[in-house]
């Protein structure tokens, strides 16, 4: 299922998501500038490898990206739910927020594979917060939604904690099923995904703007 957009409005601009896409496609663009060894000293520099635990690869593992498909799936859904997220948080709880889940997710995925020495890289953690915010303040928002049916294209609104759920599910069950993997096998770093979430869950109601919640999504129009 691939979301297209929400029906939330927002009522403040989300210069804060919009910001963080920026960086995180002005930093692919200059990988693309990079020969192929080039490229893997860069992602082994700034790229969280958990054998070689560094405090402040967290944060720039975050804005590195392996490819067009992991960079534009990962900003999709960074615009799609980011923006209502950092319209109920407000622009530096915001930030803090998603740094914080980042960080809980590089966390989570360095502990299960300590041994590792592929290099994380990639917002995914960081944004998995941001689904569970979203689940957390939007229970029963919907999400319009792209569905590959065999050879057909079907666009529905699916509820978000139907979407939300599912892909948190599949998250869940794909790192069991990498328990066990070779350390140094490269692929999704699923527990990241799965750590994110959760701390996602946890820390908006920590975060979010009390004076804020007494807006239904239903009474929108951006002002």
């Amino acid at each position: 299922m691939i979301p297209l957009r929400d029906v939330i409005p927002t009522r403040t601009a989300p210069v804060v998501t919009v910001g963080l896409i920026a960086l995180n496609v002005l930093w692919f663009l200059y990988e693309q500038t990079l020969g192929p060894r080039a490229l893997d000293a860069f992602l082994r520099t700034w790229g969280l490898v958990p054998v070689d635990f560094v405090w402040d690869r967290v944060v720039t593992s975050m804005f590195l990206h392996g490819g067009w498909g992991h960079l534009a799936g990962n900003m999709l859904y960074l615009w799609i739910f980011g923006d209502n997220v950092e319209d109920r948080l407000g622009h530096v709880r915001f930030v803090i927020f998603y740094l914080l889940c980042g960080t809980a997710a590089a966390l989570a995925q360095s502990f299960i594979n300590s041994d590792s020495s592929v290099p994380m890289i990639g917002a995914s953690g960081a944004i998995s917060g941001v689904l569970g915010a979203y689940l957390v303040l939007f229970p029963h928002s919907r999400v319009l939604t792209l569905i590959p049916i065999i050879f057909f294209l079907q666009i529905v609104e699916v509820p978000a904690v139907v979407l939300l759920g599912l892909w948190f599910l599949m998250q869940l069950l794909s790192g069991v099923g990498s328990l066990g993997a070779a350390a140094d096998v490269g692929g999704v770093a699923f527990w990241a995904h799965v750590a994110g979430f959760v701390a996602g869950l946890a820390l908006v109601n920590v975060l979010k703007q009390p004076e804020r919640q007494t807006v239904e999504w239903w009474d929108g129009v951006r002002r």
